[in-house]
């Protein structure tokens, strides 16, 4: 069990080093050289490190967004964080071990499914399995399920969704990306396809449909075409005007002995900066993983494709993944307005769900109904993300865990199944 629990806590939680060695397998499966497999490994391994470096700069600085936001506009909620819910779980709860071991079990249902189903799909996106373990089985603990019987259930339940989100996101993957070699692996899959839903109903369609990305610009304002400049005229204004919001005695808290107004402005560009640093790490990761994964499709699981994580595909759609970001937030600060009114907890706009979530939605939308549908949609899944969540407040509640609730709405998805489906099941028995 301590071999066990070692290779689950510090190999399959790790995504860069869970992908490096799936790269690994596909390149000796194709009995390349041992410097091609080392060299294909090392770098699938870099370039995932890198995109999570990305990741790591735009955390930063949408934490100090999401901070100058909350007090500029005063703002008071729940935010939602499934990182406060694992870590209740494990630390007063002990499942720590259930959560482990479901986290190995979804991975192996998922391989089972693509394996003997026509749904070909393996799930790489290790945080979000974990996320996905995490709910299952404090769902699934509360419903009565224990031991054994919770760990399979649960990874039944999260192996179904692994295989199961990537198909149906795929027919959209193509045709953003306009190939099969790849596949969205990402729980937050059901708003996205809400927003394709909307976009199509409201959005431009055939010769009509205009795309974000065709947006012509006048000469004076060509520089904008470039990804990072349009990035940063977006943003620094955003941070600018809410840190002017939020004052100079708050803002002064957060910048130190810089002024505030300049402290915004760095922040904004470090934004841009892991944008930059995202986007070059997911050209690199590309390069590797997929004519490594061959390897997998043709011994292991016959024509596999990898489910890769959601800022893989920003680089096939730039300006949408801006657009979505604003869009959303928009749509989240609505929802955060009028969901009370209606007896809902009030949950505060998450500024990094809205950046990855949105940026993704967002390219969904522009897919299937251009600009309008991008913008139109993009504030419908604001609404639905806040939506989500909400309803959960109250069962979590109910479970110990005060004004909590979780963000993913694919995890918020399988919550809510083991809430209204499995739980009354049980209880009837």
């Amino acid at each position: 069990m301590g071999v066990i629990n070692f290779i689950i806590e510090n190999i399959l939680t790790q995504a860069s080093i869970t992908i490096s060695l799936i790269a690994m397998l596909g390149l000796i499966l194709q009995k390349k050289s041992i410097g091609q497999v080392l060299s294909g490994s090392l770098k699938t391994l870099l370039g995932f490190q890198v995109l999570s470096a990305g990741s790591s700069i735009i955390v930063g600085s949408l934490t100090y967004f999401g901070e100058i936001f909350t007090e500029g506009f005063h703002m008071q909620g729940i935010i939602p964080s499934i990182e406060a819910i694992n870590g209740q779980a494990m630390n007063e709860l002990g499942l720590g071990r259930d959560i482990a071991l479901t986290f190995l079990a979804i991975f192996i249902f998922n391989i089972l499914i693509a394996r003997f189903t026509k749904w070909k799909y393996i799930f790489l996106t290790g945080q979000a399995i974990l996320w996905m373990a995490t709910m299952t089985t404090v769902f699934g603990y509360f419903a009565g399920l224990r031991g054994i019987v919770l760990i399979v259930v649960g990874g039944f339940i999260g192996g179904v969704f692994a295989v199961a989100m990537p198909a149906i996101a795929q027919p959209f993957i193509r045709k953003i990306t306009g190939s099969n070699d790849i596949a969205l692996g990402h729980f937050c899959t059901l708003g996205y396809l809400f927003e394709a839903g909307v976009a199509w109903l409201f959005g431009e369609r055939g010769e009509n449909k205009k795309s974000v990305e065709d947006l012509k610009l006048p000469k004076s304002f060509e520089f904008l075409q470039d990804t990072y400049l349009s990035v940063m005229v977006v943003m620094v204004p955003l941070y600018i005007v809410t840190v002017l919001f939020a004052g100079e005695e708050f803002g002064s808290t957060l910048s130190g002995n810089q002024n505030y107004v300049m402290f915004a402005f760095l922040q904004a560009i470090q934004f841009v900066v892991g944008v930059y640093v995202l986007l070059a790490g997911v050209r690199l990761l590309l390069g590797e993983i997929v004519p490594a994964f061959r390897g997998i499709a043709m011994k292991l699981v016959p024509n596999a494709i990898p489910a890769l994580d959601c800022p893989v595909f920003f680089p096939y759609s730039p300006n949408a993944v801006i657009l979505g970001f604003i869009t959303t937030t928009i749509g989240a600060v609505l929802a955060m307005f009028i969901l009370p009114t209606f007896g809902l907890a009030m949950i505060l706009p998450g500024m990094l769900t809205n950046f990855f979530a949105g940026g993704t939605a967002g390219i969904f939308g522009n897919a299937v109904g251009g600009r309008r549908g991008a913008i139109i949609g993009g504030v419908a899944h604001g609404f639905f993300i806040t939506l989500l969540p909400a309803l959960l407040v109250t069962i979590f509640n109910s479970m110990g865990f005060i004004n909590a609730t979780a963000t993913d709405v694919d995890t918020v998805a399988a919550a809510l199944l083991y809430a209204w489906i499995i739980s009354p099941i049980m209880k009837a028995f």
